[in-house]
């Protein structure tokens, strides 16, 4: 069973589970992704275990929430079902829950009510997204009692990249998909953070990188095809993928891009 992310998250990987599946090595021991996500090759991969952070401690806490007991977490989201409407989504977009269960429900809540699914946060870290036009809370594509199964031997951590990739060992696989700032350029995907990725961060990754491919672990890094992206990562195998970006708010901004994936094994 294709288990679906429950979570969107900008800059998400269904398009390359769909369209680049043959990149991912077809054996390995621990799994390993320091910039999580909506965790769609997570979900296509099923490993037998991993380790799976990010920075954003809202995000991880969904998934440590329905790790934990996913039953609360739907309960919570059948309310706001029931209590959907415009008012009911700025009072919980205002909220700040105290549990673990009542914080993930409200992510979920509001990812998958507020406009294109989009998580963005002002200067002062609060949520600032407007309603969306979708209703539904709860899914058909749902399955939390799987995902909940699957969770059982991964770990979730709220932790910079560098400490994560550092971990992985020989037959480790490590995916990476990093904001896609580049050289001399403010990439677009940045404003969806609250904490900015700078070029030295791109340097910092592909260090990483290096160290943990000799220790004999493989990595796949998706990174923005661009020709200091191509100049860092230069002697690992380079491909050219493809994907369509419906994120953007205006038409013009939407269409076909590219993007590189480095095969680092």
């Amino acid at each position: 069973m294709e288990l679906q992310p429950i979570i969107k998250w900008a800059g998400g990987k269904r398009w390359l589970v769909r369209k680049g599946s043959e990149l991912f090595p077809t054996e390995f021991e621990n799994y390993i992704e320091p910039f999580l996500g909506g965790a769609a090759v997570y979900f296509h991969l099923k490993p037998e275990r991993a380790l799976l952070s990010d920075v954003n401690a809202e995000l991880i806490n969904v998934y440590v929430a329905v790790k934990q007991d996913w039953s609360k977490v739907v309960s919570l989201l059948r309310e706001h079902q029931r209590m959907h409407s415009t008012e009911h989504y700025y009072k919980v977009r205002d909220q700040r829950p105290h549990t673990i269960y009542t914080m993930a429900a409200r992510t979920l809540y509001l990812n998958r009510t507020c406009w294109n699914g989009l998580y963005r946060v002002n200067l002062k870290g609060n949520f600032n997204v407007p309603i969306g036009t979708k209703n539904n809370i709860l899914l058909d594509i749902d399955s939390f009692a799987d995902i909940s199964n699957l969770f059982e031997n991964t770990k979730f951590v709220v932790s910079d990249f560098e400490p994560i990739i550092d971990q992985a060992q020989a037959g480790d696989f490590v995916f990476v998909d990093p904001p896609y700032t580049v050289k001399h350029n403010y990439n677009g995907f940045i404003k969806y953070n609250e904490n900015l990725f700078r070029w030295e961060d791109q340097v910092r990754l592909k260090d990483a990188v290096v160290r943990a491919t000799a220790r004999g672990a493989k990595v796949l890094v998706l990174n923005a095809n661009h020709e200091s992206i191509k100049s860092l990562y230069a002697g690992f195998e380079q491909v050219t993928l493809s994907r369509s970006n419906v994120l953007a708010g205006k038409s013009e901004f939407r269409g076909v891009y590219q993007e590189l994936a480095i095969k680092c094994w």
